[in-house]
């Protein structure tokens, strides 16, 4: 009875290990894509709304005479921080007044790969008020005619009610994701005008704003959050918002080699420190101040916004100074939003085009707003659409939200840019994800259906876009 029943457990062992040998096999064929390519669709008729097709498209040695779209993993390019939005003030308050059950199933919705999760892995956040706050606040206001040199009452005070929490409970769904600090102008008291809105940072103050950055990065890392980089001013040439602030090229210059970069350091911060974050029309802002010895190195990288200028100065910045990294951080859809219009539009300038001119990052603008594209300050942004509309509980999902999936939920951060050829009708950008995995992001930038084939190491797959769709092909 012993024996057969050795006998038994020794033939139970042997069939598991086959098994699990089997399956690893299989996941090593799925990753080399014998097993085929999914297809995550968007169409601009909202007929498929980033929805995974039936099927998969299998791999093949015969050849067609359709476009052919060849990846090549063996040619690479920059690694990929992340996909997400800004969030905002506002978007914060809207989303921590939802409903316990609803917010946790919107926040899983965004900030988890798992189900329908979308994979948000980047955001933004204002350091102090932007304009998309209900309010203007700094973290350091004082009455007229006052000052505060050592900061003692500085105070993230601001933030606890909803933006704090709220990023904690991003932290518990994704402990990974990385957060961009962008301030919209230094406390009134420091500027030239004693506004919120417009003035420049006075000489005077510039030890003082770079130990308010000091100041806000530990304080939000003793909350557990911590700020992978800040930008130095959103939007340094756009004085009219509100709040806001004119920093010109020399003056961000010498704030960072004089003040900023040796406050970081004297602090033991590794918080990276970016450049501009403003539109490609200016592409000689960040490159003069990584001319600058003594800047540059503080700085990590530069930062872009795309509401003038083409997308590919961005390679005229990778250009002028290789060593330094670039990222997009800003583009804003105007309600009520056109899906047919600002899909094509936002993947072929953004998702395609940042990344294919070296962005390591693709933000749109307010993750949040509600029916009336509030709440914003006085002299704010009016007209931002945000990714969602909130209504209370009920969650609408707009043309960013749509954007930002078709790459956030597979190209992880980690992930590679790889060769592929692109064309005006089939715009497109390749991937290498960390599982190893290869994602294509392809749009159809013509009037009519296109069929068209993907190949890589001599196999290929024939797929099919709807006009004016993207897709997303996974192998």
């Amino acid at each position: 009875m012993q024996v057969r029943l050795l006998h038994k457990f020794t033939a139970l062992l042997v069939a598991n290990a086959l098994f699990l040998l089997v399956g690893c096999q299989r996941n090593t064929h799925l990753r080399n894509g014998s097993e085929g390519v999914e297809v995550w669709l968007t169409n601009p008729d909202r007929s498929a709304l980033f929805v995974k097709q039936p099927g998969p498209l299998l791999f093949s040695t015969s050849t067609t005479s359709y476009p052919t779209i060849d990846v090549d993993e063996t040619q690479r390019f920059q690694s990929i921080d992340g996909f997400g939005y800004t969030l905002t003030g506002g978007s914060a308050m809207l989303i921590s007044r939802m409903e316990a059950g609803a917010r946790a199933a919107l926040l899983q919705e965004l900030f988890s790969t798992k189900g329908n999760g979308i994979g948000v892995s980047y955001l933004r956040v204002s350091i102090g008020a932007s304009d998309l706050d209900d309010r203007v606040f700094s973290y350091n206001d004082l009455p007229e005619g006052q000052t505060d040199l050592m900061l003692e009452k500085f105070s993230l005070a601001p933030d606890r009610t909803y933006l704090i929490p709220l990023l904690k409970s991003i932290l518990a769904i994704d402990p990974t994701i990385r957060i961009l600090g962008s301030p919209w102008s230094p406390p009134a008291w420091m500027k030239t005008n004693n506004n919120a809105k417009g003035g420049s940072l006075k000489p005077d103050y510039y030890d003082a704003y770079a130990q308010y950055f000091v100041k806000y990065i530990k304080g939000m890392k003793a909350e557990g959050i911590r700020i992978d980089a800040v930008t130095i001013q959103n939007e340094p040439l756009h004085p009219g918002n509100n709040p806001s602030l004119l920093m010109l090229p020399q003056e961000q210059a010498t704030f960072i080699k004089k003040s900023l970069g040796p406050a970081f350091n004297a602090a033991g911060i590794d918080t990276k420190i970016i450049l501009y974050d403003h539109n490609a029309d200016r592409p000689d802002y960040p490159i003069s101040i990584l001319n600058d010895m003594e800047a540059r190195k503080y700085v990590d990288g530069s930062a872009f916004h795309l509401y003038g200028g083409p997308v590919t100065a961005l390679s005229e910045v990778h250009n002028a100074h290789p060593d330094k990294n670039l990222y997009f951080t800003e583009q804003w859809i105007g309600a009520p939003g056109n899906l047919k219009g600002d899909l094509g539009w936002h993947v072929k300038n953004l998702i395609i085009g940042a990344t294919r001119n070296w962005s390591r990052t693709v933000l749109e603008w307010n993750l949040a707003a509600d029916p009336k594209q509030e709440p914003h300050t006085p002299g704010g942004c009016t007209e931002c659409l945000g990714a969602i509309t909130l209504n209370g509980n009920t969650v609408t999902r707009n043309p960013a939200y749509y954007v930002v999936a078709s790459a956030s939920k597979f190209v992880r951060p980690g992930s590679v840019r790889i060769q592929s050829n692109t064309s005006e009708t089939l715009p497109n950008v390749a991937f290498k994800a960390p599982d190893g995995r290869k994602v294509l992001i392809v749009l159809n930038a013509t009037e009519s259906a296109q069929r068209f084939s993907i190949r890589e190491k001599g196999k290929l797959v024939t797929a099919t876009l709807p006009t004016g769709a993207v897709g997303t092909y996974v192998w």
